[in-house]
C-alpha cells in the first residue's frame, strides 16, 4: 500500500505563545521532521479562517470555550486564529516543509468552521483531499500535528468513513485536552473505529 504522511495544522497560533497554543504543540515538530522522508507523499494542513470567522468568541461577542448552536451545529468560540498574512497562520519556523507535496488550507468559508481536513463542520462540504488521495492511490494514511483531539480526530475518523487505513502517530500529536480528559476519550474512540495508535519508532 501506498503511504501518505498527513501533518495537521502546526502552526505558530497552536505552539506555545499562540493565542490558541496547546501544550508542548511545538514538541511534535521534531518527530514529524525525523519521519516525514519515509512516505510515498506528505500533505500539511494550515487553519485558514477570514477575521469574521464564525469560530471566534468575538464574531458572537461571546467567551473563548463557550459552545453555542449555529444552523443547528454545536460550536466551540475559540480565540482569534489563524487569520492569513499573520505570523500565527505561518507553519511553525522549524517545521522542515522540503518533503510536503501538497498543502490544504481549510475553514476559509466565514460561515462554517472545519475541524477535519476533509469535510468541514457541516458534514456537506469537502475539502478535495479525499480525491487526491484516492486519484495517487494514497491508502495507508499516517495522523500527525495538533490538536490530538480536535483536527487531527475529526480528520482520521473521516478518512477511516471513506474507506483509507488509517494510523494516529502519538507521540507526533498534541491535543488540546479540553475538556480535561478528553484526549484520552478521543483515543480510545479511535481505537474502537478501526485506527490504530503507534509511535513514530514503529514504523
Amino acid at each position: 500500500m501506498k503511504r501518505c504522511l498527513i501533518i495537521t495544522d502546526v502552526q505558530n497560533d497552536f505552539c506555545p505563545g499562540g493565542s490558541l497554543a496547546v501544550a508542548e504543540g511545538d514538541k511534535v515538530v521534531p518527530v514529524i521532521n525525523r519521519i516525514s522522508s519515509g512516505f510515498d507523499k506528505v500533505v500539511a494542513t494550515q487553519d485558514w479562517h477570514p477575521l469574521n470567522h464564525v469560530s471566534f468568541a468575538k464574531t458572537h461577542r461571546g467567551n473563548p470555550l463557550e459552545v453555542i448552536t449555529i444552523n443547528g451545529i454545536q460550536q466551540v468560540l475559540w480565540p482569534v486564529h489563524c487569520v492569513p498574512g499573520t505570523f500565527g497562520a505561518d507553519f511553525h519556523p522549524d517545521l522542515d516543509l522540503r518533503e510536503v507535496d501538497l498543502i490544504i488550507r481549510k475553514g476559509t468559508n466565514p460561515l462554517i468552521d472545519s475541524y477535519s481536513i476533509f469535510v468541514e463542520n457541516d458534514k456537506i462540504t469537502e475539502t478535495g483531499l479525499r480525491y487526491y488521495l484516492q486519484g495517487l492511490e494514497l491508502t495507508e494514511l499516517f495522523f500527525t500535528g495538533l490538536a490530538t483531539d480536535y483536527c487531527v480526530c475529526y480528520s482520521a475518523v473521516d478518512a477511516r468513513n471513506f474507506g483509507f487505513h488509517v494510523s494516529l502517530i502519538l507521540d507526533a500529536t498534541k491535543g488540546v485536552d479540553v475538556p480535561a480528559g478528553n484526549v484520552d476519550k478521543t483515543i480510545e474512540d479511535m481505537k474502537k473505529r478501526g485506527i490504530n495508535i503507534v509511535n513514530h519508532e514503529s514504523l
